[in-house]
């Protein structure tokens, strides 16, 4: 479940830069800061609709800032019971299907949007005016400049600068993922018993964060322009106990992970595949170390996906060229 895709990112100093900006909205600006304020100052709790491939879920959240901490809880209402509870963006507890690939997961690091970055690969606008969840909104776009990422559009509450409703287009227009409020009380702080997890919430382990090396030994050849590595780490897999290596890219709004894992006997398949906008590509690769075996997980293009996962090099080998 991935909910609220851009209210974590935090938003420093708008400034003004013609250059850069030359393409973009001074007033789409102004509310991209009120958004990124909103997510740090406004307590809420609603209902909202999640769609992405023709599927839909729907989800209550608890999102509550309190004395400078952010504390948030997550609940899937239908088809399988699934449940997250944040704390200053930290994974506390989760449910159901989402229990093992939160459990092996690192921490993902906070998204920091620098606004001189977000000009120089996306276009911001304003398309006008909308009412989602009985609330007057404004349109905010966010359209890519080359083929590597995708579209925004965002309709903010022009109370609060909260997103009301946010779609992920692709090159064609056409609709990869849609999260929209049905339901927002900005009025009303959720209290200590809305946040607390239910039973069936279960603690998540850190042993395997405390394990992992804080760097790996890999690069890519090549990346999207705009795109830097944010983390990257060394783990033991808990099933197979191989060694994967993994890395996590950011361009300020789009990320993606490549995880780096050596082949087993060689019995591997390649892997092509989408849902909405995330998109997998696994690729088997021959280099110094033996067979590894190369996959890229996130929100980018599925043939950007796979050029990424074909560069992909060890270090120790690229300081011999």
């Amino acid at each position: 479940m991935r909910a609220l895709p851009l209210i974590p990112l935090l938003l420093g100093s708008w400034l003004t830069v013609p250059a850069l900006a030359a393409n973009s909205s001074p007033e789409a600006g102004d509310w991209l800061k009120r958004l990124a304020q909103a997510e740090q100052q406004q307590s809420y709790q609603g209902t909202f609709v999640y769609e992405r491939n023709g599927s839909f879920s729907t989800h209550d959240i608890w999102h509550r800032v309190q004395s400078g901490k952010v504390s948030e809880r997550l609940l899937q209402l239908d088809g399988s019971a699934q449940e997250v509870v944040r704390v200053d963006g930290r994974t506390q507890c989760v449910s159901g299907a989402l229990e093992a690939g939160v459990a092996n997961t690192p921490e993902p690091t906070a998204r920091v949007l620098d606004p001189l970055k977000l000009m120089s690969w996306y276009d911001l606008g304003v398309a006008g005016k909308s009412r989602v969840a009985d609330r007057a909104a404004v349109i905010v776009t966010l359209t890519p400049r080359d083929q590597h990422r995708y579209a925004f559009e965002l309709h903010l509450d022009r109370e609060t600068g909260l997103p009301l409703k946010s779609l992920m287009l692709d090159d064609k227009g056409r609709l990869l993922e849609r999260f929209q409020f049905t339901r927002l009380d900005t009025a009303q702080a959720p209290d200590d018993n809305d946040l607390k997890g239910s039973p069936g919430c279960k603690s998540l382990s850190q042993v395997a964060a405390q394990s992992a090396q804080p760097v790996t030994d890999w690069r890519s050849d090549w990346l999207p322009p705009g795109f830097e590595l944010v983390t990257s780490s060394v783990r033991k897999d808990s099933q197979n106990k191989s060694t994967v290596s993994s890395l996590m890219y950011d361009d300020g709004l789009a990320r993606f992970s490549v995880f780096v894992e050596a082949l087993d006997k060689g019995t591997a398949a390649d892997i092509r595949t989408q849902l909405g906008p995330t998109v997998a590509v696994s690729r088997r690769l021959t280099t110094p170390r033996g067979e590894m075996m190369v996959t890229v997980v996130g929100e980018i293009p599925i043939g950007t996906a796979e050029r990424i996962a074909l560069s992909m090099r060890a270090q120790d080998a690229q300081a011999k060229k």
